[in-house]
């Protein structure tokens, strides 16, 4: 190739990235996966509100059946989800890998949603038992979600656009959770009952798949919608911080175990996903009970306050999306700096509000409930921190990454509630209460502490398959 021919071909690739368009088919992907996300959070969460009308003894609505269920079978029927969740979280990464994020993001959204049109039914047709399996085969489901969005953003985010177009895609379960807060009264106290509230989640994730069918791919080569200006431009922008020569074949490639697990900055993920995951259940789940009992105030009883920390959440996560973006694209920091720095404020942000919570005087209930808003919220700056941290280390293996981390944060989700009914025998001594929290803000403490120190955003070297293997994958297709 002569010199003429070289800088032709780089002007032409300077010239697709400065004329990238704002706005395009990588950004729909993103709603898509947002989308998806809110349905499957609606599916998730719609027996968490719906069993209160369920075993509502009182219900003015004699046309659907109420069930006399212990508060142990229901502890059983909402933890049941999340037996098949983590179990299906690593196979999950995998099988994005090997299939493509699009068809499991398909399989976990589509048939979740057509299992919650059956809830109500299996709820007559076998009690408890028949909705325990529903939930279970749900979770199941749900597993792949996670690794299949970081396995699509690390064929579609172009590195400078990874905080806007991750962050869109993850404000999707605050949405969806808003959502079926919102109106799962109005359903429960419909001529249609409770069971409105399983058909509406589930209808829209049936509605979702046919949209997700028509515009989604798993990568910007595979879609009919895509211009080839928006595609040079990803193409080119991914291309230059991997020197893999087949994106395609070395996304067939096993999984590098060894190295991986041998690798600090990955266990430091890992870290920070299992101390990000205890803290956020340990404040949705227990902290409510806490200012309940404490304060004498049930926030769940109240739709507003209950949606008021999902709320907070999506909209801190909105502004720190943008922020992060104007602070990369005016060089004003650093991606490895601005890891570190969002991480930093959604950790030791709720580690902080956490324990004051633990000083607030029975009597500022307002300043508990402000405490608890905001230490929800400002935890979803992790979503520029560690969340993105998969991809900087491995865009190959983004998904499986994912899928290790996220099934031992998922671990801990189990794990944070029980250590709660462990130490907290008198729900009305907030000494006890006190000491959960010193505990939350240590995970959150030392795990961010780790993230700045010991935390990287370069490549990976096992990221790249070696020659051998592609020679080998490239036998095994003929």
């Amino acid at each position: 190739m002569v010199l003429k021919d070289i800088i032709a071909e780089n002007s032409d690739e300077t010239a697709a990235v400065n004329d990238s368009p704002k706005v395009g088919v990588r950004h729909l992907q993103s709603m898509l996966i947002f989308s998806g996300f809110c349905v499957a959070f609606m599916q998730r969460a719609n027996l968490s509100v719906a069993i209160v009308a369920m075993m509502d003894r009182n219900s003015t609505n004699p046309d659907f059946p109420e069930y006399e269920w212990s508060e142990q079978t229901k502890s059983l029927l909402l933890s049941s989800f999340f037996w098949g969740y983590v179990l299906m979280q690593i196979p999950g990464g995998q099988l994005a890998q090997r299939f493509g994020g699009k068809v499991m993001y398909l399989y976990g959204v589509g048939i979740s949603g057509f299992l919650a049109l059956f809830t109500p039914l299996s709820a007559q047709l076998g009690d408890w038992k028949f909705i325990c399996a529903i939930r279970f085969l749900q979770g199941f489901c749900q597993g792949s979600l996670y690794p299949s969005t970081h396995t699509l953003l690390a064929q579609w985010a172009p590195p400078a656009e990874r905080g806007i177009l991750a962050t869109l895609c993850y404000s999707g379960p605050q949405f969806g959770t808003i959502i079926i807060l919102s109106i799962s009264g109005t359903l429960a106290a419909s001529k249609f009952g409770w069971p409105s509230i399983f058909y509406v989640s589930g209808g829209c994730g049936i509605i979702w798949c046919l949209v997700w069918l028509l515009w989604s791919a798993d990568a910007p080569h595979q879609s009919k919608l895509i211009t080839s200006k928006e595609r040079n431009y990803i193409e080119s922008e991914l291309a230059a911080i991997s020197k893999s020569e087949n994106n395609t074949t070395s996304a067939k490639l096993p999984t590098p175990w060894l190295s991986l697990f041998t690798s600090l900055p990955f266990w430091v993920l890992l870290l920070c996903n299992c101390a990000y995951n205890w803290g956020y259940w340990t404040m949705m789940t227990q902290i409510p009970s806490y200012i309940k009992n404490v304060f004498d105030k049930d926030i769940q009883s109240n739709a507003l306050l209950s949606a008021l920390p999902y709320t907070a959440n999506l909209v801190f996560g909105l502004c720190f999306c943008a922020l992060g973006q104007v602070l990369l694209s005016k060089k004003v920091l650093s991606t490895n700096a601005s890891r570190k720095i969002f991480n930093t404020i959604g950790m030791w942000t709720p580690m902080t509000a956490t324990i004051a919570l633990g000083f607030v005087d029975a009597n500022n209930v307002d300043v508990a409930v402000i405490l608890l808003t905001v230490g929800v919220g400002t935890d979803s700056a992790t979503f520029l921190g560690y969340l993105l941290n998969h991809m900087d280390l491995s865009p190959n293996f983004a998904g499986a990454m994912m899928g290790i981390t996220n099934c031992a944060a998922n671990c801990m989700s189990i794990f944070a509630p029980l250590l709660v009914g462990v130490i907290v025998t008198d729900t009305t001594n907030p000494n006890q209460w006190r000491f959960i929290f010193y505990i939350m803000a240590g995970f959150y403490f030392i795990a961010n502490l780790l993230f700045i120190t010991l935390g990287s955003t370069k490549l990976q070297p096992w990221n790249e398959p070696v020659k051998r293997d592609i020679d080998r994958v490239q036998e095994n297709v003929e």
